[in-house]
This record gives structure tokens, sequence and C-alpha cells, in this order.
């Protein structure tokens, strides 16, 4: 169940400020690290039910905050091959403790996944690449900058990202997603400053990874949800078939925010996949 507090955190959890002003929080000592990385309207905060299912499974758990998100300073320009270059010293953290790194990626998250991969395929072992895609929207850019203008037209009219955040999550979960779930991604969303959140959305619109696909050489898994109208199963089945070897998995009952809304299921996809490519037991 989602915590009563959106930043709830444990007193096993450590944060981390790394040299280049990236926050990441990390939890158990397991050989394989899984690196979580949220996306637009999260945070390191996103992740309670996965660093419970993950250490508990002997994982360690790490989370970061998106450059400009949270505890994390910003970058400029904000675009993804800033984001992957601001995630490398996180990776080599963990590789400098002799760890494996499995990145699960979410949504944008995801797309830094793959942004990162193909500039540093060696510090990464695998990729849990959750309600994403390769590549966004259309080779346009009257549509990219007509999708902008629409999602940041409520900041420009003076609303602030909590009034922004119900409606936001609301059309992005399942249409039976618990109540308390919707609450806590709410509240996570919320907090995202509504600077970092225009930038993203103008890195989100410039993304395509599509033609890396076919040179991933790690095990994937791409992991959908049924009811996800912003990275429908169905790309995400097409993307999958790019990868070499890659497994594609749905969700039933899930919407976009498949970690918030219905963690056990999403933590039992996530743990079945680590355990045969990433035993730790």
């Amino acid at each position: 169940m989602p915590p009563s507090d959106s930043h709830r955190e444990s007193n096993r959890d450590s944060l981390i400020r790394h040299p280049n002003g990236i926050a990441t929080v990390a939890r158990g000592d397991g050989p394989v690290a899984v690196v979580m990385l949220h996306g637009i309207g999260g945070g390191k905060a996103a992740w309670p039910a996965q660093f419970d299912a993950l250490t508990e499974a002997g994982y360690r758990a790490v989370a970061w905050d998106m450059p400009g998100y949270g505890d994390s300073a910003t970058i400029a320009p904000y675009d993804f091959a800033g984001l992957a270059a601001a995630l490398a010293p996180v990776l080599q953290a963990e590789r400098g403790a002799g760890r494996r790194v499995v990145l699960l990626g979410h949504s944008m998250g995801g797309m830094v996944a793959q942004q990162a991969y193909a500039a540093m395929p060696a510090a990464i072992g695998g990729m849990v690449l959750s309600g994403t895609s390769p590549a966004f929207g259309k080779a346009d850019g009257d549509w990219q900058r007509d999708f902008v203008a629409a999602r940041t037209a409520p900041l420009d009219a003076g609303r602030t990202m909590a009034e922004m955040a119900a409606g936001l999550v609301r059309g992005m979960v399942a249409p039976d997603a618990p109540a308390d779930a919707v609450a806590f991604a709410t509240r996570v969303m919320a907090e995202v400053p509504p600077d970092t959140y225009r930038a993203a959305l103008h890195a989100l619109v410039r993304f395509d990874q599509r033609a890396a696909l076919a040179g991933i050489a790690v095990p994937v898994l791409a992991l959908a949800g049924e009811h996800d109208a912003n990275a429908a199963p169905a790309v995400m089945e097409r993307m999958a078939a790019r990868i070499p070897g890659a497994e594609y998995r749905c969700l039933p009952g899930v919407g976009h925010l498949a970690c918030m809304e219905r963690p056990a299921r999403f933590n039992e996809a996530v743990l079945d996949f680590l355990a045969r490519h990433f035993p730790v037991r």
C-alpha cells in the first residue's frame, strides 16, 4: 500500500549527494543494484513499495531525483544527453562498490534508461522499461510545439503543480485505480517544480532512440499496463520485438502509473525478471 506521506523514507535509507549535484536514496547492500528512474511527474519518493520488495528479496534499491527534481540540481541544456550524463556518477558509484546495475525506468525514466544504455552500455547489466517508448510523439515541429503549449497552458494561467496534479494523475491511471494510490501519486506529482516540468516536457518531445533498439544486448523486460494511454501496450510490444531477446509483459488492470497503482502486481513482474536474470539468492 502507498504510504500516507509521499516523502516517507525508512530509517534504513541513505540519502546520497553525488559530486555532480544529483541526489539518490538507497537501501540494502545486495550484489545487484536496481536503480529506479521516475517519470515526469515523479521523484525519488515515488517508489516506497519497490524499496520494500527489492530489499526484502536481497537487492539493493536506489532511486534518483532526476535533475531539477527533489534534492537534485538542475542541468542546462535540459535534454536526454544531459540526463544520461547526470546519471553516470550514480552508476559508477554502484559499480565501484562491485555491484551489477539494473535500470528500472518508468515513462520518461525509461527513456533516460535507453539514452544511458546508448551512452554507456558497459555500465548497465539489464533494464526494466515500464510504461515507456523508444520515441515520443510525431516528427513534426508544429505537433511538438502544440503538445508542450497545451500542457504548460495551466501554468501560464497561474495554476500551481499541486492544483494540476489531481487531474493529470486521474487521466493516467486505470478507471478502478485504488483511491489511496491515486492520492499518493497526486502528492508526488504536486511536488514537481514547475520550471522543471516545463524543461522536462521540452526534452520529452525531442526523444528518439528507435535506431538504438537493435543494439541493446542485455536482458530487458518491457512492462506495459493494460489501460495505459500514454505508452500503449501495443507500442511497448513493438518496442520489445525490436530489442534482441527482450521480454514483453502486460499487467492487467493498471494504467500508466503501475508501480504506484498496483505495486504488488508490478513488483511481482519485476522480481520474476530479476530472479531469472540477476539472481541474488
